[in-house]
């Protein structure tokens, strides 16, 4: 049998990916895609078996495209090294201390974004609400909050931009690795200064070199997958009139709905893994270096766990076995702020956005992260 992998191309992983990823998963759920010069998983059981064994399939690897922008971090790090890195940032992000420490701060600041534009009628939400809402949280938590907000969204988008060329294989341009330099250069001026803050705190436990790369890798993950995680449950809620009636009548489901969109479609599409010895995976015979990429898209639409996945359906009773946050020891940190956010965001658009609607269709996108390019919408004003 000709591979299905075999003529899959970047783009149709980059644009309606669910179709190529449901015939991979059902005929070779490891599948070797030359387009990625590597294979890929889009099991749910597999997905899990490869994140939970870092001993086998390891972040650590020269290859791995964040490393190669921001250098050694606790995404690009396995086993003490790794522990190393995370325990500073961890101890910052425990599930009880973030509504204490966010809840009031996200509240007002999604308040103030909606304030500036609730009597236009019209917005595009994943601009005009989400990155900014992400921006500003990522700054605050990181205490680079006296930085310029656009200063701190252009730092993003570059290393998020070059991160996404070395993913598909591209020659990256110096812009990502400028903005690093620049990121740099503000945090060891900060932290020189002992001005408070989850990274002079850091510095305390880590090299400063240490602190610089960890920030980049909270920035990019924090802005990054909070603006998607927002901008998708946003689209699907307002692409499907009988879930918004779920949440429009009780506020306690939008928790749901933030879940059942992320098993939709994950803010961070892929992970990838590097092979440390020969191993073989549900038939595949993957050798020592190999990439492994698990794909979170397909193993969060897996039949054999989600009934009727390509439903969005915010009823489903095991919506918390999606994997949008990966597993494992590379856990997503933050994932207890990216649900407060998201929540509070959506909270904030039903209370302040009367009669909200889509005016122009789209559809999440991306090789490595997906979100909608716009979320048009209006709504009633007085």
């Amino acid at each position: 049998m000709f591979p299905v992998g075999a003529e899959a191309t970047i783009g149709e992983l980059t644009a309606d990916s669910h179709p190529l990823l449901a015939r991979l998963r059902a005929a070779e759920p490891v599948s070797w895609l030359p387009a990625l010069n590597g294979w890929l998983v889009t099991r749910h059981d597999l997905a899990l078996q490869v994140m939970r064994d870092a001993a086998t399939f390891t972040v650590d690897d020269p290859r791995f495209s964040t490393g190669q922008v921001v250098g050694p971090s606790m995404l690009s790090l396995d086993a003490d090294e790794h522990a190393r890195h995370r325990a500073p940032f961890s101890r910052q992000f425990r599930p009880r201390e973030i509504a204490d420490r966010f809840g009031d701060f996200v509240r007002a600041e999604c308040d103030r974004l909606v304030d500036g534009f609730a009597d236009t009628g019209r917005a595009e939400l994943r601009r005009a609400l989400a990155g900014p809402l992400a921006v500003a949280v990522v700054a605050d938590a990181l205490g680079l909050d006296g930085t310029d907000a656009k200063r701190v969204l252009a730092w993003y988008d570059a290393i998020v931009s070059t991160v996404a060329d070395i993913s598909a294989g591209r020659k990256p341009d110096s812009v990502g690795v400028e903005a690093f330099g620049e990121l740099r250069a503000h945090i060891e001026s900060s932290v020189a200064r002992h001005n408070p803050s989850l990274l002079a705190d850091a510095a305390e436990a880590l090299a400063l070199p240490e602190v610089v790369s960890n920030a980049a890798v909270l920035m990019f993950g924090g802005i990054e997958t909070t603006e998607g995680m927002i901008a998708n449950v946003l689209l699907h809620l307002l692409n499907d009139p009988s879930q918004m009636d779920i949440v429009r009548a009780d506020r306690s489901r939008i928790p749901d709905a933030v879940e059942e969109s992320l098993r939709m479609e994950p803010a961070a599409a892929v992970v990838d893994r590097y092979a440390t010895r020969d191993v073989e995976l549900a038939g595949a015979s993957i050798r020592r270096g190999d990439l492994v990429t698990v794909s979170l898209t397909a193993a969060n639409r897996d039949p054999a766990v989600f009934e009727n996945p390509d439903v969005f359906d915010l009823r489903r009773p095991n919506l918390r076995k999606q994997l949008a946050f990966a597993h494992g020891p590379h856990f997503c940190l933050g994932v207890d702020l990216a649900r407060l956010e998201t929540r509070i965001a959506v909270e904030t658009v039903l209370d302040r956005l009367p009669g909200l609607e889509l005016t122009e269709p789209a559809e999440p996108t991306g090789l490595v992260f997906r979100k909608p390019d716009g979320v048009h919408v209006r709504w009633a004003t007085a």
